[in-house]
């Protein structure tokens, strides 16, 4: 009960945060207009269009040259980690959607906020209105959350218009480290996998070379280490996480 009742007013808080950030540029401009109104009403309006003039000749997003080269060398680059990285090692298709979209959606936000200033009111009305947004979303492996932070990176660092000599650089390096940390040139790849192990007896710390060679037996993995992640005793059951190179 009082849990929804704090959530509730949270909302409600952050909702009235909104409409005066929204309301504050109007009042601003209301009482500026009522503290030096000393012009004739013709003299306003002219100052008025003028001013409209000005805001509509400010500086606005331009998709030139420039543009399309930041957007190739961040889509290359994230297509060559995918080919010849992250698909011949996890070979997971659904997860590749995710870093594209991240990736090009980062590098548009990133490019107009880059061009376009807006307002700190306007940047606290947005905050408050992604903050009332709850996003569930199932557990996701390590891996793939450092690639998709290498994802969103790329598409930070290709949308804030360096040299292009600099974004060539910077590009090379997040895909050489990426595909020698992530190999078999440098280190070897461990992987790991969970299983249910029903001899309850041979958990013991002394039994751990002998479950080592059983587990090798009845799986076929080169299993070089083991930890003991769960034990049921109820049903004489454990949870071995099991370590491989593969």
């Amino acid at each position: 009960m009082l849990t929804t009742f704090v959530t509730r007013f949270r909302t409600k808080i952050l909702g009235l945060m909104f409409l005066f950030t929204l309301l504050s540029p109007v009042q601003n401009k209301v009482f500026s207009l009522g503290v030096t109104n000393t012009a004739p009403v013709e003299e306003m309006i002219i100052e008025d269009t003028e001013g409209t003039e000005t805001k509509k000749g400010g500086k606005e997003v331009e998709i030139n040259k420039t543009f399309f080269l930041s957007l190739g060398f961040d889509l290359l680059t994230m297509l060559l980690i995918i080919v010849f990285v992250y698909y011949p090692n996890y070979k997971k298709l659904d997860t590749i959607f995710t870093f594209i979209m991240f990736n090009i959606t980062i590098f548009l936000l990133t490019y107009v906020l880059n061009t376009v200033k807006i307002s700190m009111g306007a940047a606290f009305g947005l905050f408050a209105v992604f903050s009332m947004l709850r996003y569930r979303t199932s557990g996701i492996d390590m891996k793939d959350m450092t690639y998709l932070f290498i994802f969103i990176a790329m598409g930070l660092i290709s949308a804030i218009r360096m040299d292009f000599y600099e974004n060539i650089v910077i590009s090379a390096m997040v895909f050489i480290f990426t595909l020698l940390l992530d190999s078999k040139i440098v280190l070897k790849r461990e992987s790991v996998k969970s299983v249910r192990y029903e001899k309850i007896d041979m958990i013991k710390p002394e039994s751990r070379d002998a479950l080592i060679v059983e587990l090798k037996e009845r799986t076929g993995l080169n299993i070089h280490r083991i930890s003991i992640a769960e034990i049921d005793f109820l049903r004489d059951i454990a949870m071995i996480n099991i370590y491989y190179y593969e």
